[in-house]
């Protein structure tokens, strides 16, 4: 399976210099395949390929001598990037949902390039990229597996390096244990056993200050060094805070899979959930998906078993009898009249396992 491996760069100021041309000629690059691609469809009806983009590149260096100075794989995979955007939006087409045309990128909206196959290669705490140099990495692990790709990535005034390697799944003593999920927002997750999970609400954490930040932006004159800044040092702020959403799903996530031999999940509509414009905000900031995309590939990884159940009237049935108990959502216990009394999450939470068990036996 892959696993990706990401470190931070420390380029010099020449190097820095060398990656920021490298993306930029990359970008110019993309738009020119797109804006050719467009062309030919609609002055010949004729859908252009991977293939027929790549063949051109030596063609163009003598045009272009600036592309001269890319490696070339990493030119190859800008047509390849492109070509991987069009076949997901005739998947998007043929599916019937929202196609979403490749748009062209502006310079803000395209931050990094990769080394397919070669250019790169690790020696002590230098990272050698073909025409860039060796550039300083923290180390802070060894990559494992085999390295199939190199992705550089410059974001807010950072740089970093993703190695995307082959590796086998790691190796967990067997468990028996089963659990069940249930994702709120006072907590971010109750289990079946009690347990719970606090969110971390990093967005409520720091709202005010980046309504300040916001705000900061706001009055500066377009196009100025100064709003330039001001847009900087608000990124900073919104990295730091999608890290340390990221950095509590990973923690929670490996300790359900460490755990339990099977995990099962509401299979939630968060996209359909978001348009409720008071709880929006709160759900964003959980950050349920990722607690569950990340849970699955570990699960993957380690021989686990997670599985989504429809989360239709979990809260509302009673998971020692079966019977349906209306409730809302002010009610927090739930109140059976076979006598079962229970915190609502918990009760959701052990028929979404009882579904899961259910499902995964059927199959």
């Amino acid at each position: 399976m892959l696993i990706a491996f990401k470190y931070r760069l420390y380029p010099t100021k020449q190097q820095k210099v060398a990656i920021h041309f490298t993306l930029e000629r990359c970008r110019l690059l993309y738009n020119r395949l797109l804006a050719e691609r467009v062309i030919a469809y609609k002055a010949e009806g004729k859908s252009l390929n991977y293939y027929d983009q790549a063949s051109t590149f030596n063609e163009r260096k003598q045009y272009v001598p600036a592309l001269k100075q890319v490696y070339s794989q990493v030119l190859q995979d800008v047509a390849k990037r492109l070509d991987k955007a069009f076949q997901a939006f005739f998947r998007r087409v043929k599916s019937g949902e929202a196609p979403g045309f490749p748009r062209f990128k502006p310079e803000q909206r395209y931050d990094s390039f990769t080394y397919p196959q070669g250019g790169h290669t690790i020696n002590g705490n230098k990272l050698r990229l073909s025409k860039i140099g060796d550039v300083k990495i923290k180390l802070h692990r060894l990559p494992q597996g085999k390295v199939k790709t190199c992705t550089i990535t410059a974001k807010n005034g950072k740089y970093y390096a993703c190695f995307s390697c082959v590796v086998n799944g790691e190796t967990l003593p067997a468990s028996t244990d089963q659990v069940g999920i249930d994702l709120g927002l006072k907590h971010l997750a109750i289990t079946s056993a009690g347990e719970t999970f606090e969110a971390p609400k990093r967005l409520r954490y720091k709202e005010r200050k980046l309504k300040q930040l916001q705000r900061c932006v706001s009055r500066k004159q377009r196009g100025s060094n100064r709003r330039k800044k001001s847009i900087r040092i608000l990124a900073k702020l919104h990295e730091k805070v999608a890290n340390g959403r990221k950095n509590h799903a990973h923690k929670v996530s490996r300790q359900l899979v460490n755990r339990y031999g099977l995990i099962a999940f509401e299979n939630l509509n968060v996209q359909g959930m978001l348009k409720n414009h008071h709880l929006a905000k709160s759900i964003a900031d959980a950050g349920w998906n990722q607690l569950v995309q990340y849970t699955l590939y570990k699960a993957e990884s380690a021989g686990r078993v997670v599985v989504r159940v429809d989360p239709r009237n979990t809260s509302q049935m009673c998971s020692n009898c079966g019977e349906f108990v209306k409730k809302t959502l002010s009610v927090r216990v739930h109140r059976c009249s076979c006598g079962y009394v229970e915190d609502r999450d918990v009760n959701a939470a052990r028929n979404i396992l009882q579904r899961a068990l259910e499902e995964w036996e059927a199959s």
